[in-house]
């Protein structure tokens, strides 16, 4: 029988002393995948990635899941995959990917090759006068100051030029920073799921009032949408975009921009979330690209 593991961290598995508190979407997923795995008679096993490598014996394939602490331990995680690629593991996506992916600098690239992305500056460091030479280069009043290494808007920093942080202030890590963008808060994201490089459902991300990040963790809360022609095919156009053939899964983070042309935010390839309470096929979908691309 084919086995195909999944990824965890410690805190996202059930059981866990202290979970995380949107833990809860990992048993989504696990309960949106496990059972159209089933009906092509694969099993899914459940592992954590820091795990001893007798753990993933036995495996045909490896999904990175909910991995959620990768960004801490950036260097570590990269070496698992490498380590499961030379057990014979197919790992998706791959390290290759992974590697391409985990600093947000990608999102220069997407750039160069025609994307929208946000206006962006990329700092090595960041104190406090370079947050106020980034508020008059965008001639704005509130600027986001992300991780490049980074998810789940872990350490993110909203600064508004009205209350700068004291004179001795750092950032503490190479970051990215951003004018803050009204429509976030006004609209929300989009993120569209691709598979095999198919789109198969969108979701409109919107934060708590008063809060301008989307993430469940903050109060965040997710709608299905129906994508527009217009919309799926600007997002798609980010698929071709990247400097490899389309993953076995994507999500692509979009904010609407003037005129209603859509900006990439982000383009998930390592563990995103993906939203199967607003795909209920996402199951199947995952299932089909799977065999699309292995013959398992």
């Amino acid at each position: 029988m084919t086995t195909i593991g999944f990824l965890a961290c410690a805190t996202t598995m059930p059981g866990a002393q202290s979970r995380r508190e949107d833990a809860f979407e990992h048993d989504n997923m696990i309960a949106a995948i496990e059972p159209a795995f089933a009906a092509r008679g694969w099993r899914l096993r459940v592992v954590d990635w820091e795990a001893s490598s007798s753990e993933f014996e036995g495996l045909d394939l490896v999904l990175l899941g909910t991995a959620w602490n990768y960004q801490d331990r950036a260097e570590a995680f990269l070496a698992k995959l490498d380590e499961f690629e030379a057990m014979g593991i197919t790992v998706c996506n791959s390290s290759e990917i992974v590697r391409w992916n985990i600093t947000k600098t990608y999102l220069r690239e997407l750039e160069e090759r025609g994307a929208r992305t946000v206006p962006t500056l990329w700092r090595e460091t960041v104190t406090t006068k370079g947050v106020a030479e980034a508020l008059d280069v965008f001639e704005c009043d509130r600027i986001v100051v992300k991780r490049q290494v980074g998810a789940g808007a872990e350490g993110q920093e909203l600064i508004a030029r009205s209350s700068l942080p004291p004179r001795d202030w750092n950032f503490g890590a190479p970051a990215m920073l951003q004018p803050f963008l009204p429509a976030i808060a006004e609209k929300g994201e989009l993120s569209f799921l691709f598979f095999d490089g198919h789109l198969s459902h969108c979701v409109r991300k919107l934060p708590a009032n008063g809060d301008y990040r989307i993430q469940s963790l903050y109060g965040g809360r997710e709608l299905a949408h129906e994508a527009t022609n217009d919309e799926a095919e600007q997002a798609s156009k980010i698929i071709t975009a990247l400097p490899f053939a389309a993953p076995l899964y994507a999500r692509i983070d979009m904010l609407e921009g003037e005129g209603g042309k859509l900006m990439v935010m982000e383009a998930e390839l390592i563990e995103p979330y993906l939203y199967p309470e607003q795909g209920p096929q996402l199951g199947k979908n995952l299932a089909w690209a799977i065999t699309q691309r292995f013959e398992i």
